[in-house]
């Protein structure tokens, strides 16, 4: 499955306007007094003016090439706030052969980078905005995990990746995978209770 495109709601939308397009330097796909779309290799990320009276705040997670996380961190370090925990900030996950990375944006979502060992996108490039190969995650808080999980499994015909789909359940695949978890759930690895907002996903089988 492949993320084409998200759609999320914030009220810092002229920061993080700069910090996505300036700051790391990613493409402007579009904007309006309301909006603003940026690419992120595969992907757009488009953030729309909220008119909710909480701040909006979600997580997801960019695929980039599996050997350059070290390379990322060095690039990330300068634009953006790290997120540490237990003294250390790259974190590997052996279930999924995987190293990541997270930090915040200016509007508090919990962004992610991380190296898929499994896939085929080893680069000998230096690490830049061009490196970020597409949304490969987007955090779901719900009420039910199992049932919430069903009904994306059973409407888009996706597979669970992980998960015991009480407290957790990952649907799809590594290039594109829906993070069920239970509202209040604390998200990795910050102290956030995961909540709901406002989100719609385009995804592409191909």
């Amino acid at each position: 499955m492949k993320i084409v495109e998200l759609r999320l709601e914030t009220h810092c939308l002229e920061a993080l306007k700069t910090f996505y397009t300036e700051t790391l330097e990613l493409p402007l796909a579009s904007e309006s007094k309301r909006s603003f779309a940026f690419r992120a290799g595969a992907s757009t990320v488009h953030f729309f003016k909220s008119h909710q009276l909480e701040e909006p705040f979600y997580h997801f997670a960019f695929n980039i090439p599996e050997n350059q996380l070290p390379q990322a961190r060095q690039w990330l370090a300068s634009r953006a706030q790290l997120i540490g925990q237990g003294g250390k900030d790259q974190f590997h996950f052996e279930s999924w052969n995987a190293d990541a990375l997270y930090f915040y944006d200016p509007a508090g979502n919990i962004v992610e980078f991380i190296a898929r060992h499994n896939l085929n996108n080893r680069s000998a490039a230096r690490f830049s905005a061009k490196s970020i190969l597409g949304v490969s995650e987007i955090g779901y808080p719900v009420e039910d995990v199992r049932l919430f999980s069903a009904h994306i499994r059973d409407s888009l015909n996706l597979k669970l990746w992980d998960g015991d789909e009480t407290q957790f359940a990952a649907v799809g695949d590594e290039e594109g995978m829906f993070i069920i978890v239970p509202l209040e759930r604390i998200w990795f690895p910050t102290d956030k209770p995961a909540d709901s907002f406002p989100v719609t996903v385009d995804v592409s089988s191909e």
